[in-house]
């Protein structure tokens, strides 16, 4: 298994100039090969071979590339190899997929190192041709190490270090839990427990605001601009960083107290199309906190199951398994017309979602190796196991 760690890094003057031109070094291999290769087109119809690419760079590369590590000019070819790879897959599919962008200044400016070129010690990393640089924190993690990168947000500089090995920390109880995630509450557990989300774009959105219209009225290309665009960029950190605590806590909670957990498989695309929706979905973010439960449950031994998103889980009665036809989403409080059941809307779709988990637990058993359990669209009636 392959985790990653990011690593603040506590970096001179001299060594941020140095990584900022093996950013640029990085950005200015992947626009050339995106260049040609969208020339190519136009005159033949076909793109160029990975091969044909770097013997082309390897004749036409400037001078001033060879002051940065090697890697920041080679990685971008491989990069670009799967750019190409993943639009192609996305068209058999009959998705939309786009040619690769050209990269600008200031977006995410990174380049790669291979696991040959870097070398740990402690709080210290070596990197080529500047030397011994200081961490924040040493790795976390035990293991080969694979790779690294080296990025830059918000005027900070990090880097990622992926690691190949046995990350495993032990096996959670064999429980299983119903999650409902909604807007109002991020995450509503089948236990009854209600998880109200930070909300950060919505608590800091009016200084959002005010500190983009400074930028507005900065004359491009002056100092001024530089700073106040500084300032924006921390904020946009800072909301992330408060975002993200909140996912990695929920679903460590909830990855480490159970057996298997039981999510909706929700349309995240098109509940941003949304626009009384999307920025409240977009603040939670649901894909990110599913993201993370698959790969905190290997961790723990868990499961992971995916009702499909046609499953109403907020329409069914928990208590007798009857389906309403007509839920409105003003309703907060579920109402069984069969036998008069009362709840919270939220707890029963939770609780829907933890009898479908148990059902499937049960008929697969515990041990099973499956990683996605989709319960077909139906609208069978389910009671407590």
């Amino acid at each position: 298994m392959n985790l990653s760690h990011k690593i603040n890094l506590d970096v001179t003057s001299s060594q941020a100039t140095f990584l900022s031109k093996a950013c640029g070094v990085a950005r200015y291999t992947w626009n050339w090969a995106v260049a040609e290769c969208q020339k190519s087109y136009k005159e033949t119809g076909k793109r160029p071979g990975l091969g044909e690419l770097k013997k082309r760079w390897n004749q036409e590369k400037p001078e001033w590339v060879y002051e940065s590590p090697k890697d920041a000019n080679q990685q971008p070819f491989s990069q670009l190899q799967k750019a190409f790879s993943s639009a192609f897959s996305r068209l058999k599919r009959g998705k939309p997929a786009g040619f690769p962008r050209f990269h600008k200044k200031g977006g995410r400016d990174s380049f790669y190192l291979s696991n040959d070129k870097i070398e740990i010690r402690g709080r210290r990393v070596r990197i080529p041709l500047i030397g011994w640089v200081r961490m924040r924190e040493a790795l976390r993690f035990e293991g080969k190490l694979l790779s690294a990168t080296v990025s830059n947000a918000a005027g900070k500089w990090f880097i990622s270090f992926s690691v190949e090995g046995d990350f495993r920390r032990g096996v959670a109880p064999a429980q299983v839990i119903g999650v409902d995630l909604g807007c109002k509450d991020a995450a509503v557990l089948s236990t009854g427990e209600k998880l109200s989300g930070p909300k950060p774009l919505r608590k800091k959105l009016k200084r959002l605001q005010r500190l983009s219209k400074v930028v507005s009225r900065r004359r491009i290309g002056s100092k001024r601009r530089e700073l106040a665009k500084q300032a924006v960029a921390k904020l946009h950190w800072r909301i992330a960083n408060i975002r993200r605590d909140f996912q990695h806590k929920l679903t460590s909670k909830l990855c480490r107290e159970n057996q298997a957990v039981c999510l909706e498989d929700l349309n995240v695309a098109g509940m941003t199309k949304n626009r009384r929706l999307s920025k409240a979905v977009v603040d939670i973010g649901f894909a990110e906190i599913r993201r993370q439960v698959e790969y905190k449950s290997k961790l723990y031994g868990g499961l992971v199951m995916l009702a499909d998103r046609f499953f109403p889980s907020s329409k069914t009665c928990s208590n007798c398994g009857c389906v309403k036809e007509v839920l409105r989403l003003s309703e907060r409080v579920f109402r069984c017309d069969d036998c008069g059941f009362e709840l919270d809307r939220d707890i029963n779709a939770a609780l829907n979602l933890r009898t479908l988990g148990l059902r499937e637990t049960n008929a697969r058993g515990q041990g099973t190796p499956a990683r996605y359990l989709v319960e077909p669209r139906t609208n069978a009636r389910f009671s407590m196991c």
